[in-house]
């Protein structure tokens, strides 16, 4: 580090700037394409995720080293009681969203901290949810669906010298997966089936 390089939350302040200003002339510069594919595994509700390359202003950036892969299932002894044969505990996907948007809120708060020189000693963020499975199980029918969900609670736990409540509640809600679980989204979903064979 240089002496005059000025670093807060690990983040070197000159160069954020820079590319904030960049960002701010050149948006397109800086717009993600983000993606991630599961593989079902052949027993009910086990799927290995995989997250690789993204894009970042049309480039395609990829690498042997940013291959990461995630085996997703259920709960032990909710699979245990619903049938199946040698249940094992693994992430479940609704913990999975969760833990991205309590990590997720950390990121809007501690960028947009940085940029503000806003000094935190302590962050930690707690992300909690009702879920109600019936939909899942086929027990309500999918116009119920927005009842899955009840009481999802974001508690922010958050020290520092100078910090402003009302700020640190606009930081966290900066947050994009934030903004992809709190915002009306559309997701188009398209099936690929294999080809029938032609009759003879």
């Amino acid at each position: 580090m240089t002496d005059d390089q000025q670093l807060m939350h690990g983040i070197d302040l000159e160069t954020l700037g820079e590319f904030a200003e960049h960002a701010a002339t050149e948006p397109e510069a800086v717009q993600l394409g983000l993606g991630a594919s599961a593989t079902y595994e052949g027993t009910a509700a086990h799927s290995l995720a995989k997250i690789d390359s993204y894009e970042l202003g049309g480039d395609t950036i990829a690498r042997e080293t940013r291959e990461y892969t995630v085996p997703y299932g259920g709960w032990k002894e909710v699979l245990d009681a619903g049938g199946w044969v040698g249940a094992t505990d693994r992430i479940e996907p609704v913990e999975a969203a969760l833990s991205a948007l309590a990590a997720c809120i950390n990121v809007g708060i501690t960028i947009n901290a940085a940029a503000n020189g806003v000094e935190i000693d302590h962050l930690r963020t707690d992300v909690r949810t009702d879920f109600d499975p019936a939909v899942l199980f086929s027990l309500a029918e999918l116009a119920e669906a927005d009842s899955v969900f009840q009481n999802l609670t974001a508690e922010v736990e958050i020290e520092g010298p100078d910090l402003d409540p009302d700020m640190v509640d606009e930081w966290a809600r900066r947050a994009p997966v934030y903004t992809l679980v709190s915002l009306a989204q559309d997701v188009e979903v398209s099936l690929e089936t294999p080809v029938e064979a032609a009759d003879d």
